[in-house]
């Protein structure tokens, strides 16, 4: 009994070790070492993180395009640390003439910016000049807030609304998508302390997981769709609008809330000057809404394993790819329930407005619209959808590792793609689409290593890395593993991270342990080189009954890939080869196949994992 216990201590010791042999920064060491986090891949046993509760009260003048706003925020330092400034981040400013930008925008795109009006701390007024504000400054605190303690934040702001719409902006001059709409707190976390990496409008975001009650003030009628439960229908709509809305939240056909002809109509909202639409949401990473007077409102539900979700949709009259996003996402939400990431989608509502970003939001989307192409504009709504899981379920830091969600969302597209359109048209989109740019450019940047910080890798190199090598890594692991296997550590990676903040190496030590195998050597080869996809046949053989086919790893990645035997007699055999075969010898291996046949040729085909040289994937003997 002693010896067995002793072994299985030494060989979670070593295990432990071995989760070490991956480069980790040293103040991601210093979490692993302080126990927030743990090599298991959980939190660990001193694992905190900040939190807000936001009571926000807002409204948008339609006529002069201005959102104004006060809040309270109700802020807990859970962390360690004694805080003596409070970092406040506005997105927004991203839209000020002198803020730094990743590319360049039109004069429509500028505005001033933020103008804060009061700034009050535990009752005690601040003298804050918001001029020459960026994206994050930093407030100094009159007296600390204390490790453990809360502190009560009142602020009153307002700013314009850009007319170049983007992420967020007028849409058109009666239809706005406001997102990024208010002054937040920062998030401060056990390995950066405060994060106060600007936006630049490339890298996405990383907020706390916060509590949000909404007021939204807008002109009569304009329809307000928001994140989170719409908690005052009564109170805002008119008795047809209202019974058609409740409808819809129990219904699986779609229904026509309003058209555009009943919104301009003055029918739909109640005849107020101003309405005020309320919503609230709890333990989400962000709050956004949109508000139009002439958008067609459609509306259905779907039942899910322990509830009904509402969907919906707000769109110009005609776009015939948003007439059927209802249904679209009724299959999606039931879909990445079920299949992949096989997690019930954690929210009583989802809803795309058609705008120009293609991007996410919780709860929300805000997509271009394509009607001359359903399956590209569908498969949109199923990228932005997908990240519901990554970064919102999950918490991901966006802006340092856009790879931790965009390569999922990328992953997930490809997935629900191939039940929605086949495998052979999903393998063509992804690879036309996704692929191809990054495979066929030789150029330095786009072999940077996946865990390069997003913010320090910029142009194809940005995206290639985020989106591309990273969705490919997801899928050569699920094809090492196979899908059982693989949906076990992943399910475990995102039940250990759900509501918090993971960083790379909690993915790689959760996929470890949910997976029971050490898969270092496979991160190593995906995160940490400068790796692509390129296999060459060297040799082929044929003695007796045995075929040996030499192949060169020029690449280096550890992908997998189809041996295409064509025999004489003018038949084909397909064998498959998982990346596994890389795992002791990344730069070479040897296939031996048992034959029954004279075989004419070997073709390598790595399908998806398209090869830089497919020239020299082919030999005849």
């Amino acid at each position: 009994m002693k010896r067995f216990l002793y072994v299985l201590v030494a060989a979670v010791s070593m295990q432990q070790m071995t989760a070490q042999e991956l480069y980790m920064p040293r103040n991601i060491k210093k979490a692993y070492e302080k126990g927030t986090r743990d090599l298991s891949g959980a939190p660990g046993k001193n694992y905190w993180q900040n939190k807000g509760i936001y009571n926000v009260e807002v409204k948008v003048d339609a006529g002069t395009k201005t959102v104004s706003g006060k809040e309270t925020i109700a802020y807990s330092n859970n962390s360690p640390d004694e805080l003596h400034e409070l970092a406040i981040r506005f997105v927004n400013n991203l839209h000020k003439p002198q803020s730094p930008r990743s590319g360049s925008v039109s004069k429509d795109f500028l505005s001033s910016g933020l103008h804060i009006k009061s700034f009050i701390v535990n009752g005690e007024k601040y003298t804050v000049n918001s001029d020459d504000w960026g994206t994050v400054e930093k407030v100094k605190l009159n007296k600390a807030l204390k490790a453990g303690a809360k502190a009560e934040v009142k602020i009153e702001w307002e700013y314009p609304l850009s007319v170049q719409s983007g992420r967020e902006g007028q849409i058109d001059p009666e239809t706005f998508y406001v997102a990024y709409s208010f002054p937040r707190i920062s998030v401060y976390d056990d390995y950066n302390g405060w994060d106060m990496l600007p936006h630049s409008d490339r890298q996405e975001f990383y907020n706390d997981f916060n509590d949000y009650s909404f007021t939204i003030s807008a002109p009569k009628n304009f329809v307000v769709w928001a994140t989170g439960d719409f908690l005052n229908p009564d109170a805002v709509l008119q008795p047809e609008y209202l019974k058609r809305y409740k409808a819809s939240l129990k219904s699986d056909k779609v229904i026509q809330i309003a058209s555009e002809q009943e919104m301009r109509s003055g029918k739909v909202t109640k005849q107020n000057k101003w309405n005020v639409w309320k919503f609230k949401a709890n333990h989400i990473t962000d709050f956004c809404f949109a508000l139009s007077s002439h958008y067609v409102w459609d509306a259905a539900s779907v039942q899910l394993k322990t509830k009904r979700a509402s969907v919906q949709a707000g769109y110009k009259t005609g776009a015939k790819d948003f007439e059927q996003y209802v249904d679209w996402m009724r299959y999606n939400l039931d879909w990445f329930s079920k299949k992949w990431p096989g997690v019930e989608y954690p929210y009583n509502v989802m809803t795309a407005i058609q705008g120009y970003a293609d991007m996410e939001y919780p709860m929300m989307i805000n997509d271009t619209s394509i009607p001359d192409d359903l399956r590209d504009a569908r498969l949109t709504a199923d990228h932005e959808i997908a990240h519901t899981y990554f970064p919102f379920y999950m918490g991901i830091n966006e802006t340092r590792y856009a790879f931790m969600d965009e390569g999922w969302a990328t992953t997930l597209e490809y997935l629900i793609g191939i039940d929605e359109n086949g495998e052979a048209a999903a393998k063509d989109f992804y690879k036309n689409f996704r692929v191809k740019k990054w495979i066929k450019d030789p150029s330095a940047e786009q072999d940077q290593p996946i865990i390069t910080m997003s913010t320090q890798v910029s142009g194809p190199g940005y995206g290639n890395n985020s989106y591309v090598k990273a969705s490919l890594s997801y899928l050569a692991l699920k094809d090492y593993l196979g899908d059982e296997l693989f949906k076990k550590a992943l399910l475990h990676y995102m039940d250990n991270w759900n509501g918090k903040h993971p960083v790379p190496w909690d993915y790689f030590n959760s996929m470890n342990t949910g997976s029971g195998k050490n898969l270092n050597w496979f991160f190593q080869n995906w995160f940490y080189t400068n790796n692509y996809i390129d296999l060459k046949i060297t040799g082929v053989s044929q003695l007796n009954d045995l075929l040996t086919v030499n192949v060169d790893n020029v690449g280096g990645f550890a992908v997998p890939f189809d041996a295409v035997l064509n025999y004489e007699d003018g038949s084909v055999e397909k064998l498959h080869f998982s990346p596994g075969i890389w795992e002791k010898n990344q730069k070479q291996t040897d296939l031996t196949v048992p034959i029954k046949k004279k075989v004419k040729s070997v073709t390598l085909d790595g399908d998806i994992f398209m090869d830089y040289t497919p020239e020299n994937n082919t030999k005849s003997l």
